[in-house]
């Protein structure tokens, strides 16, 4: 989810077409989904890096997306890269690296190892198209980038990388704390549905595409729109001959709701009955999803 970044002055390498970012506000959109993308249909997803290091769990969570003929996926990967001095924000559309070249600086080199290995990942898989880009910004307007080719290439899930990294012992330690606010502020003005990728170690250790290879996977189902969206995303996994699915659907007594509603006394507690009646319309819909993934999936030995 490999990109050259172009950080020198007047330097432009000929594989590589530079887009100088104009300002534009985003217009009124509908949020495009995994539930919206019908099964015979290409799903399109856009996957951002900060580093090389999630590379190979990104590339194994695609793996599981499971891509077929009729349902292939289109793969851009947009490879983060923080504007530092007196540059213009750029996005840099890549094309297919064969020259050799060495990298002329770090970031590049960066670059270079995350479209190597998608690059890679796109030869031995089938039905997966990758297109690869750099976008070069302040992270305080990162996501619009992000935003921007979400909406331009018709995305219907972004991957991104959670802003804490898995240590030696297991715990978690932020890497940079801009990357939280880069989340954030995706999460407040995205056009499509949001994964952050929490990564654990999903990596090339146990890539799907062998035979031999099977991973559980498990979905924890509290209701909601959200929820109904992961449940999808799982749906595609599902199919996968490597995965076992596990739905958990945790459910509440209706008890809470009734009580709720007997005690709008005054102005302030008069939200609550519709608040009821939108968690009542959740709750059918919740119901409608689970009953028709249920369904639909009745015969999968691995569910």
């Amino acid at each position: 989810m490999v990109l050259i970044a172009l950080i020198m002055t007047g330097v432009i390498t000929p594989i590589v077409t530079v887009l100088y970012r104009p300002v534009k506000k985003s217009v009124s959109y509908k949020r495009r989904t995994i539930q919206q993308t019908k099964p015979d249909s290409e799903l399109r997803v856009l996957v951002c890096a900060h580093t090389p290091r999630n590379v190979p769990t990104i590339i194994n969570l695609l793996e599981a997306s499971h891509p077929t003929k009729s349902s292939p996926i289109c793969i851009y990967v947009l490879h983060l890269v923080e504007l530092t001095g007196r540059a213009s924000a750029m996005l840099i559309v890549h094309n297919t690296r064969k020259s050799g070249r060495p990298a002329l600086n770090g970031t590049q080199a960066q670059s270079d190892h995350i479209i190597n290995a998608f690059e890679n990942y796109e030869q031995h898989a089938a039905f997966v198209a990758i297109q690869p880009l750099t976008a070069i910004s302040p992270y305080s307007t990162m996501h619009e980038d992000v935003c921007s080719l979400a909406e331009d290439k018709r995305v219907s899930f972004i991957i991104i990388p959670f802003h804490k990294q898995q240590t030696v012992d297991g715990g978690m330690e932020a890497t940079n704390p801009a990357y939280r606010l880069v989340n954030q502020n995706l999460l407040e003005n995205t056009p499509s549905s949001v994964g952050i990728l929490v990564d654990r170690g999903l990596n090339g250790a146990t890539r799907l595409n062998s035979n031999t290879v099977s991973l559980q996977v498990a979905v924890l189902f509290f209701g909601g729109p959200d929820d109904r969206e992961a449940l999808a995303y799982a749906w595609r996994m599902a199919q996968h001959p490597g995965i076992i699915l596990i739905v958990l659907r945790f459910t509440h007594d209706g008890d809470d709701t009734e009580v709720a509603s007997t005690r709008a006394t005054n102005e302030s507690d008069q939200k609550v009955p519709k608040m009821n009646l939108d968690m009542k319309k959740q709750r059918q819909l919740d119901d409608e999803y689970i009953n028709n993934f249920r369904a639909e999936n009745a015969a999968l030995e691995s569910l």
